[in-house]
This record gives structure tokens, sequence and C-alpha cells, in this order.
């Protein structure tokens, strides 16, 4: 993937982008059409043909990345559950997605940064040149897509803060109920009363519980059982987590 982008995607996007601003040197006013207008007659249902299809592939990149963030998200508990639906078709369109890209680049830059530094642990004057280097090309590109807030862009940016926000507090919920059940877990007294209790029905069959635990019964579990006084036979308290596993040196996923 490195590779193909530097020397495929990043020279292709230096050309198309070096032609246009040529062409608009050599014609200011034809701002609105300057990508097919730039392009030569031979050339241009060609070009039309691969920008079709890269409009396809990125409506679909956009659709894979959403429901992949969305996924993350729900694994760190920085998300409420929900059922994602795919569509066929978006609305978003280039102008307002424009600040978004670029600030996606930005923030790829300084992650790229910082885990040359932590992980890699590469010399410091290589970390400070890559940032430089791309940070100034980026900043070109990010002052470029600003004059297109007010007509728009600011969607996306007000988007990111509500999400961000959601995404906040509810990892804030998540995280003290959690810490409240963990400290007042059920113990191991009520339990052994429980079982011997002859006013609870006995249900045959396996109950599953799930849990947020993975040691211990949450607090929840006595305010069941006095709402609803049966249990089944055998009750299994279930706890999914997501744990870690490292399969290269240096770098580790979820599964």
């Amino acid at each position: 993937m490195l590779i193909s982008f530097s020397s495929i995607v990043f020279p292709a996007l230096l050309a198309a982008y070096s032609g246009q601003a040529a062409y608009l040197t050599e014609f200011p006013g034809e701002v609105e059409h300057t990508f097919y207008n730039s392009i030569p007659d031979p050339l241009y249902w060609p070009t039309f043909v691969v920008a079709v299809a890269a409009a396809i592939i990125a409506s679909q990149a956009m659709i894979s990345g959403a429901f992949a963030i969305i996924s993350q998200s729900l694994t760190l508990g920085c998300f409420p559950r929900v059922k994602v639906v795919r569509t066929s078709a978006s609305f978003i369109t280039t102008e307002k997605i424009g600040i978004a890209a670029v600030a996606v680049m930005v923030i790829t830059t300084w992650m790229v940064s910082f885990i040359m530094l932590v992980v890699w642990r590469i010399s410091i004057r290589w970390i400070a040149l890559f940032s430089i280097a791309f940070s100034c090309i980026e900043a070109i590109y990010l002052s470029a897509v600003l004059y297109k807030f007010k007509e728009g862009g600011f969607l996306p940016v007000a988007f990111s803060f509500v999400l961000m926000a959601v995404m906040g507090v509810w990892h804030y919920v998540h995280k003290e109920r959690y810490l409240f059940e963990l400290r007042n877990k059920v113990s191991d007294d009520y339990m052994e009363d429980l079982a011997v209790n002859p006013h609870i029905n006995r249900v045959p069959g396996i109950g599953l519980t799930y849990s947020e635990l993975v040691q211990g019964i949450p607090p929840i579990f006595p305010y069941f059982i006095a709402n609803v006084p049966s249990i089944h036979s055998v009750l299994v308290f279930v706890s999914i987590k997501y744990i870690p596993i490292s399969w290269r040196s240096g770098f580790c996923f979820d599964v």
C-alpha cells in the first residue's frame, strides 16, 4: 500500500493538481469546471471513465470507513449500540467533505509521527522532517478548502463535534456504570442464601445472563430476583470482551 501510494497515487494527484493550476493560470475565469476543461481532447473520455470509477470507489470507501469507525467505537465502548443499515446512495457533495478529507490527512500525519516516535523509535530528526514536509503540503490543501466553510463545509465539522460529544458522554457513562457494578458486586453469601431459599421457583433449563463484569455477579441480579422470583436450574453469566492479540511484533489489533 505504501509503495502504490508513493509511486502511483501521489504522483498522479500531484500531476493532476499541477495541471489544473497551470490551466487556471492561463484561463482564470473557468474555475467551475477546471478538471474536465483542463483535459486534452484525446484523453477526455478515458479520464471521464476513470473519474466515474474513482467516484464509485470513493463512495464505497466512505461507507466502509463509516462502518469501521462505528464498529471500533462500539468495541471501545464509545458509542451506543446501533443497527448498521447500508444504503446505496450518498448525498454529501465534494464541497462538504473536502474539509473533512483534508482534516483526516492532517490527523493521520500527527498520528504517524506519534507512532514513529513511540512505537518505531525513529530518530527525532527524521520525525521532524516527515512532520514538517507533510504538514506544509497539507496546510496548503487545508487553506484551499477552508473558503468553502460557509458554503457547506461546516456540516462535517458540526457532525464531528456532535459525534465526539455523543462518544464522550457515552464512554463516561459506560465507564461509570462499570465501576458501579464492580464496587457493588453481589456477595457469595447472597448466592448461597438464594440457592436454599424455598420461595424461589426453579425453572428447568439453562439461563444466560449478560454482564459487563468479567468476574462476579452484577448488582442488577437481586432486583431481577425481587421482581421475578424464579431462576433456571443452571444460571450462566456471560461477559464478552475484546482482547488485544499481537500477531506481529510492535503491532496489536482487537479481535
